[in-house]
């Protein structure tokens, strides 16, 4: 029987794919790493929610997620390995006109907050936002013989999903019966 630890990341190094090993604490590590927080805190989300269409549009989220992650670990970017992309973002895009024409759209700055579900969509946003700021710095600064190797789809389908995460968080508030709470420093974006 495998066992679950394998001690090959006891000395602070992991494997890429393809084999290559880095440290634990490089920026591919942090940001697949991010990816997957986000991944955990959404499957959070999902817990939580009882809508189905929002569980649903979550759902697949994580499996975009799992491409995500498959993309970072692989700075080859080796054509097998699968990548995140334009079709995809698309979609997200297209998800998010469809929510916000529930909610309709705004042009101040709101609280985090309102019910316990959006409260946490409004969590698993931040992390998205975090990661997609990893993945950029990634890009920007490099690794190495890989340089940054990280694809402009996956950057932007980042930025989207953080977008379409703060949609959702007004979705199950207004289906709670709770408003947005402008922030009242702002009164404009």
């Amino acid at each position: 029987m495998a066992r679950i630890y394998t001690r090959g990341g006891d000395k602070g190094y992991t494997s890429l794919l393809g084999g290559k090993r880095v440290s634990k604490a490089s920026l591919r590590v942090d940001a697949y790493g991010s990816i997957d927080e986000l991944n955990s805190a959404i499957g959070l989300c999902i817990s939580f929610i009882d809508e189905e269409d929002v569980r649903a549009t979550l759902e697949g989220i994580q499996g975009d997620l799992f491409i995500a992650g498959a993309e970072l670990a692989d700075p080859s970017m080796d054509k097998t390995t699968p990548r995140i992309g334009k079709e995809m973002i698309s979609r997200l895009e297209g998800v998010i006109d469809r929510y916000e024409g529930e909610v309709g759209s705004i042009s101040y700055f709101i609280l985090p907050g309102g019910s316990r579900e959006a409260s946490l969509l409004h969590l698993a946003r931040a992390i998205a936002r975090r990661a997609e700021r990893v993945i950029v710095a990634l890009r920007d600064e490099g690794e190495g013989e890989d340089g940054g190797n990280v694809s402009d789809d996956l950057i932007a389908y980042m930025n989207r999903l953080s977008s379409l995460l703060f949609v959702l968080a007004r979705v199950m508030n207004r289906r709670k019966g709770i408003g947005d709470v402008p922030w009242k420093g702002s009164s404009r974006v």
